[in-house]
């Protein structure tokens, strides 16, 4: 390694974490030595007194015929070029609209169908191939970068992100490839003389058959798991964007633009620029930002909806890390967005940094034009009454209020549903990937807010609401301090491990409760021991073979600590609410308490009147061999059910989104009744 870039990597340690918005970090894969580079990029220097309406990039007339991905033959502005004129994916013949205005029709006109993993609501892509398909998985931020690049490969418009590598020297990721002012950026690709672009070709041909690159389907993304089931068995995001793309010099881009470009490029007012709250339409992105270094979360709006003459509906869509398909969010839901002072409202966080100053908010995509002959980032000119100075601070913080308002009024108690529904799917994603650090950060960010609502509008302090909503999963999967803990690097996490987990989790407590004491959970990150205590209790349980070995997913400075650092919680101490009878005190049924294997009881025939609850899990005891079936409502809450063997090993696992599971348990085992991601609800039990 050269000094050089040892003293690169050592400086932006901190970079490295802040790389990706809801990314647990960036990751510089092989293509750092494969493509010369110094690690992820970063965004360019705050503007001084003002911002500024143009970015200058290259020149027009710089020579890339080796580095060209597509050539900008369309500008934004275009209304009555003959490509302009016709039909389009969302828009007639003589639309009249730029193809600014194209985009953000196009974002709108997608259709919403159910997700690959059969939870929540994804989107399908149109293209102007007359194919159809699934939103990728993806992180946050990559789906909002992802959603720009295509549409502008796609129509051939001129595009760049500006970054700064680590010698401070500008650099332009774009349809010029990836370059500096002095020329190509290291070694990255010389895309036009090293991949193919079938756009040229007759109809006819990629009708017949599609043409396909079988080294682009290999491509992956860095920073943990690049699966793409939507597309097939073993698929990656290469594979998903070869049937996206007949230009495959795009398909490659991609890859590499989504590699080292996170939501600090996305926030950086050089590819971006703070939009007026009522200026909001399809297209824009919402950023939360609540730390200086760290992980954030970026949202595109996918729709806007005028409600009466004062207010809207807006709806969002967004990724996550470890990555999963764009998720619909209400409007409801989304409004908990707008409001929310992390998205650059109002007040300082516990390091006293303004959340105004930190990039958060409202955005929307400059353009790119040939302005005096180089090819600048700006903004369209019917946009500029829309456009706020990023230094203009006291407008950013005022729009959450803003939103307030103008998003319809929710009542506290719509309100506390949001932030309810936004705790369920951070923890729906820690039951699929239990290291993620991203999730834990969102769940304590809504019970940040739900514990302020609750104070506000209920009068409950932060113990009641504990009280009433907490599960013992958030205490096993606590928030970490990022940059000093290695579990946040760790992407390859499974459902069954998180199974493991919790179950060592519930032996822990019933081991307390045996001995008349309270322990608080053990937490889910590297402990002195590193993960040895999980992968003996995965052995012990009969899941030895699923137990997986820590592993460095992304690039992880904190690799070497000897033990991850919580961060400091709001929560109300495990057994402080243990002495009030813990979280789930107020329901219960005829079998309780049966919150461990110790606790089954004999189960058969049919049961009614069961329930789950906040925080519980339910266990029984199957004395004949056969099928365990529950019955519940899953519009009401999504249950599970896991069988066991009579030594505690699990045997099989039943999570589909019906309203009824069934599993096949031996003489003498178990079930596990359990709310998915915290959910709770009513269900009756049939056992042999």
């Amino acid at each position: 390694m050269s000094p050089r870039r040892a003293l690169h990597l050592a400086l932006l340690s901190l970079l490295v974490v802040a790389a990706h918005a809801c990314a647990d970090a960036d990751d510089e894969l092989d293509l750092d030595a494969e493509w010369g580079m110094d690690g992820p990029v970063s965004p360019t220097p705050p503007p001084g007194k003002e911002d500024s309406e143009h970015r200058r990039g290259l020149l027009v007339n710089t020579d890339t015929t080796r580095t060209q991905v597509w050539t900008a033959r369309n500008q934004w502005e275009d209304r009555t070029t003959v490509a302009a004129r016709k039909a389009g994916l969302a828009w007639g013949v003589d639309s009249g609209l730029t193809w600014d205005e194209k985009y953000a029709a196009w974002i709108e006109s997608m259709r919403f169908i159910p997700a690959v993993d059969g939870y929540g609501t994804t989107f399908e892509l149109t293209t102007p191939w007359g194919k159809t398909l699934p939103a990728p998985a993806l992180e946050c931020a990559e789906t909002a970068l992802f959603l720009r690049i295509t549409f502008a490969a796609w129509y051939e418009l001129p595009l760049f992100f500006e970054a700064v590598e680590a010698g401070g020297e500008r650099v332009y990721f774009g349809h010029n490839g990836v370059r500096t002012q002095r020329g190509r950026y290291a070694q990255t690709p010389e895309f036009a003389i090293k991949y193919a672009d079938y756009s040229g070709r007759p109809a006819a041909e990629w009708q017949a058959r599609w043409p396909s690159d079988a080294t682009l389907r290999t491509r992956k993304l860095g920073g943990g798991t690049d699966s793409q089931p939507m597309i097939g068995a073993g698929a990656v995001f290469g594979a998903y964007l070869d049937e996206l793309h007949l230009n495959k010099r795009a398909g490659y881009f991609t890859v590499l633009a989504l590699s080292y470009l996170g939501s600090v490029n996305v926030a950086d007012t050089a590819n971006t620029y703070n939009v007026v709250a009522d200026g909001v339409r399809a297209g824009d992105t919402l950023i939360e930002r609540w730390q200086r270094t760290g992980i954030g979360h970026t949202l595109v709006v996918k729709e806007v909806a005028t409600v009466d003459e004062a207010s809207l509906d807006v709806t969002t869509v967004s990724g996550s890390m470890p990555r999963r398909q764009g998720k619909r969010d209400s409007g409801l839901a989304s409004k908990s967005y707008f409001v929310s002072p992390y998205t650059g409202g109002t007040g300082t966080n516990a390091a006293g940094d303004e959340y105004a100053r930190l990039g958060g908010g409202l955005k929307r995509w400059r353009v790119t034009k040939n302005v005096g002959g180089y090819w600048t980032n700006t903004w369209m000119a019917a946009d500029e009454a829309h456009w706020i100075n990023s230094t203009d601070v006291a407008r950013i913080a005022a729009r959450p209020a803003q939103f307030q308002t103008l998003l319809g009024q929710l009542s506290p108690a719509e309100q506390r549903t949001q932030l309810l529904a936004q705790i369920a799917d951070a923890r729906r994603h820690l039951t699929q990937y239990p290291a993620s650090c991203a999730a834990r950060q969102r769940r304590e960010r809504a019970f940040e807010e739900l514990y302020a609502l609750s104070a506000r509008a209920f009068g409950q302090s932060v113990a009641e609401v504990d009280a009433a909503h907490r599960t013992l999963a958030d205490a096993v999967f606590a928030e970490l301090e990022y940059a000093d803990s290695k579990t946040c690097c760790w992407n390859s996490t499974t459902p069954t491990m998180a199974t493991i987990v919790l179950d060592y989790a519930e032996a822990e407590q019933a081991a307390a409760d045996a001995a008349g004491t309270c322990v608080a959970p053990t937490v889910f990150m590297a402990q002195p021991d590193g993960y040895a205590r999980w992968a003996a209790h995965a052995q012990a349980m009969g899941q030895g073979a699923a137990w997986r070995a820590w592993s460095e997913d992304e690039t992880c400075a904190q690799r070497g600590v000897a033990m991850d650092t919580e961060t400091d919680h709001a929560a109300t101490p495990w057994c402080e609410l243990a002495a009030d009878d813990g979280p789930a005190t107020a329901c219960t049924d005829a079998r309780e308490p049966n919150d461990t294997r110790a606790q089954a009881q004999a189960a058969t025939g049919t049961i009614a009147a069961l329930r789950v609850c906040a925080g519980d899990v339910d266990w029984h005891r199957i004395e004949a061999a056969g099928t365990v079936r529950i019955e519940f409502s899953h519009a009401a809450g999504d249950l599970d059910l896991t069988g066991y063997d009579a030594s505690g090993a699990v045997v099989a696992q039943s999570a589909g989104t019906g309203d009824s599971e069934q599993v096949a348990v031996p003489a003498g085992g178990y079930v596990r009744v359990f709310g998915y991601g915290g959910a709770v609800g009513d269900y009756r039990l049939i056992a042999p």
